[in-house]
């Protein structure tokens, strides 16, 4: 009797520790993500250095539902592609995934702007929308074998709170279903009509979310490590339980910059265990600016160790 009380008392004290312990494991991620191919600068694949002991996103920048550069006109969810598709076609794809396990290639709709004219989410209604999105983006993505889904949608001309969240999060949910995609991201700024739209759809369809790439480099140039570790902390709580990504612009021309200490706040994230990841913008700006991808090189190697 003595035996079995001790060793339920003994159980009862490891269970109880485990879960003491549970909230303090680890939730680093080594996923490193860069979008490519917006800017036209002749950026390949196979410049990118990739480091085989993390998890390697590309993002093909962008599929807008837009009709063309030459006379820009929304096309209410009938994307087209606007990446540089000489140096990133369906074949470099193809490539680029063979010789590397852990890379996977996602697109990014919306964006900024189509030519000299924003791009701007403009439905006729939420079920037209998706309807047309899920047929368009469907052949897009199996066109180029894709894996994922980014949603940067950055201008709104539609005022309908319930618009942006039904239609984004019945697109995932059904690219979900189809097994299309097998993760979606969303790239929020702070700007408060860009985060009214991205937070309504967090709080209806934010399970269905993997990953926030929160536009860091949206921040004042200049900005340095403790005011950049108050806004993770603001927009980890605006997205509360969702993996947000830290982010920098290649050129460090805003935002915390790379030479100014982004290293040093990922270092203190990932001891605080909340580094999820780190996210550039872009691999056409490194190349073009001579960089060397020194900043994509350090950011893998930190996310390896």
């Amino acid at each position: 009797m003595e035996i079995n009380k001790l060793f339920l008392i003994t159980t009862l004290f490891i269970l109880q520790s485990q879960l003491f312990l549970s909230p303090i494991q680890s939730s680093n991620s080594g996923l490193f993500r860069e979008y490519i191919g917006a800017l036209f600068n002749n950026v390949k694949f196979s410049d990118v250095p990739i480091n085989p002991n993390i998890d390697f996103h590309f993002i093909l920048a962008f599929a807008i539902d837009y009709t063309s550069i030459s006379s820009p006109s929304p096309t209410n969810g009938q994307f087209n592609i606007f990446w540089d598709t000489d140096n990133l076609s369906p074949s470099q794809v193809s490539s680029i995934k063979n010789q590397h396990s852990n890379v996977k290639v996602a697109l990014s709709i919306g964006g900024d702007s189509v030519g000299d004219s924003k791009a701007y989410f403009s439905p006729t209604s939420v079920d037209s929308w998706v309807s047309n999105s899920i047929t368009s983006l469907t052949q897009i993505i199996k066109q180029y074998n894709l894996d994922g889904i980014d949603i940067d949608y950055e201008h709104f001309n539609n005022t309908d709170p319930n618009t942006f969240p039904e239609c984004i999060g019945q697109l995932i949910t059904k690219m979900k279903e189809n097994g299309l995609i097998s993760f979606a991201s969303i790239a929020p700024f702070d700007d408060d009509q860009v985060q009214s739209h991205y937070l309504a759809l967090w709080k209806t369809y934010g399970n269905l979310i993997d990953y926030v790439n929160f536009q860091f480099y949206g921040y004042d140039q200049g900005t340095n490590v403790s005011q950049f570790m108050a806004y993770f902390e603001t927009q980890s709580s605006n997205y509360n339980g969702g993996k947000v990504l830290v982010s920098f612009i290649s050129d460090g021309s805003r935002g915390l910059s790379p030479e100014n200490g982004f290293f040093s706040a990922c270092s203190r994230l990932k001891d605080q265990q909340e580094l999820h990841g780190i996210f550039v913008w872009c691999a056409d700006t490194s190349k073009a600016k001579g960089l060397g991808f020194g900043y994509e090189k350090q950011s893998q190697a930190l996310l390896a160790n």
